[in-house]
């Protein structure tokens, strides 16, 4: 099987890459655990010295990164740039922050001293998708190779030359040359990685059935997992909004990375009082979006990555209107070659229509009217999917008691799009995955939190 590189913009294959045969990744494998055992041992200080390496050289690269994006999946170039200062923000913030992260505990206990210590696993599959081909991959791989483990990528499989491209960058850093490696094959090869006994733990972000697939195989094996899946991140418009804010928010929260997000905007659950006004305004910024190629420095809506995503997304879209809801903008495929779609806004959107149950991944908004408060919660957690949400009020002791007391996501922001940030945690709840990834709880998900009791001879005994 090749790996194919395919503009989405155009469709036109620009390059391909055969599989890896068994034999190679079996050798890829072993040779990361090889690494690895010397690597744990390297102390922190030299680590960051090699991570704060690999933040420079994605700085110096981003424009070429950037035009890589651009060209495998349909990012926007001024976002892929983005996308790139991100990971190096990462890389610098885990150089600088693994090792008190990673500090032993001291715990009052009987005996002479008591610690917990954090030893790093080995090697960790990483099962990572296209949409942030960069971000994915450096927001687990900085803290787990400080924490002094070994790692392979089974990247998605239309970014073969983004994953070769992240190889490269931490070879170029100075990193051991089998520290990271990139395996070359297709989802179907997954389960036999997972079974590999070198392979001591597995990552994935993804759709839901690709989790419920690795969690099921990793935990036939005994092998710790963590999972950030699918989100239908809920944003609550109450009526005290400010409604020039709501719309900000809105569009920034539903057009990042043109909708094709975990976290991105999904569900605009609006009260009554504001639902006019707010969707007047609404559709006057989301018509004004420019869409177009991704190569140009002012385009803010790229295609979509593949033609079938397009393809699912228009489905959804017209099941729901079949289902009662209304467009106020948008759902129509355009003329022209490339998986574009544009900025769609569905209103009267309710339980039973895809727009509502299931996860839109790209530039479609639903609005879903409310009468108060308590309705708007109600519809904010009824799904099965938990992973962002946003509340937006101008009284910001109630949208922090609701966001904190009353959504069940794994996080909330008020007033602001739902996005992650290497200083706090990220991951959900529910259908949208367990674990967490960023921070120092991130940090801790693939070592061995080891506990240490040390006990004295018969002399200290009898003190």
């Amino acid at each position: 099987m090749a790996m194919q590189y395919i503009n989405p913009a155009t469709g036109e294959e620009l390059q391909s890459y055969e599989e890896m045969t068994p034999a190679a990744v079996e050798d890829a494998i072993t040779r990361a655990h090889e690494t690895f055992l010397d690597w744990r041992r390297i102390s922190f200080s030299e680590r960051a010295i090699l991570m704060r390496r690999a933040a420079d050289v994605l700085r110096a690269g981003a424009p070429g990164y950037a035009r890589l994006m651009a060209q495998e999946m349909g990012k926007p170039i001024k976002d892929g740039v983005s996308e790139i200062q991100k990971c190096a923000l990462n890389c610098d913030f885990y150089a600088e922050n693994a090792e008190s992260f990673l500090a032993q505990e001291q715990i009052v206990a009987d005996g002479v001293k008591s610690f917990v210590t954090f030893n790093p696993l080995g090697v960790v599959l990483a099962i990572m998708p296209w949409n942030f081909p960069f971000w994915q991959v450096f927001r687990f791989a900085a803290p787990c190779l400080m924490a002094g483990n070994a790692t392979v990528l089974k990247h998605a499989s239309n970014v073969p030359a983004c994953a070769l491209a992240i190889e490269d960058v931490f070879r170029r850093a100075g990193f051991p040359e089998h520290l990271f490696r990139t395996l070359m094959i297709g989802s179907v090869r997954v389960d036999a990685v997972i079974e590999n006994p070198l392979i001591r733990a597995v990552t994935l972000t993804g759709s839901g059935p690709a989790g419920r697939a690795v969690a099921s195989k990793a935990g036939a094996m005994l092998k710790k997992s963590v999972l950030e899946l699918g989100g239908s991140d809920p944003y609550l418009v109450l009526e005290d909004a400010d409604i020039e804010l709501a719309v900000e928010v809105s569009v920034k929260g539903r057009l990042t990375n043109s909708g094709q997000s975990c976290v991105a905007a999904k569900r605009f659950i609006v009260a009554d009082k504001v639902r006019d006004e707010f969707e007047r305004l609404f559709m006057q910024r989301m018509k004004a979006v420019k869409m177009g190629d991704p190569l140009s420095e002012d385009t803010e809506l790229g295609p979509l990555a593949r033609h079938d995503l397009r393809d699912i997304l228009h489905r959804q879209v017209e099941t729901s209107l079949a289902r009662g809801a209304r467009r106020l903008l948008g759902g129509s495929i355009p003329d022209g070659p490339g998986a574009y779609y544009p900025p769609t806004i569905l209103t009267d959107v309710r339980k039973g229509m895809p727009a509502f149950d299931e996860e839109t991944f790209g530039p479609v908004a639903a609005i879903i009217p409310v009468k108060n408060e308590a309705e708007a919660i109600l519809a904010a957690n009824d799904s099965e999917l938990g992973l962002g949400g946003c509340v937006i009020t101008r009284d910001l002791a109630r949208g922090e008691r609701i966001a904190a007391e009353m959504i069940d996501s794994g996080c909330v922001f008020v007033n602001e799009p739902v996005r992650s940030n290497p200083r706090l945690p990220f991951g959900g709840v529910k259908q949208s995955g367990f674990g967490r990834e960023l921070s120092a709880y991130g940090t801790k998900e693939f070592v061995n939190i080891k506990t240490v009791c040390v006990y004295g001879g018969t002399a200290e005994r009898k003190r």
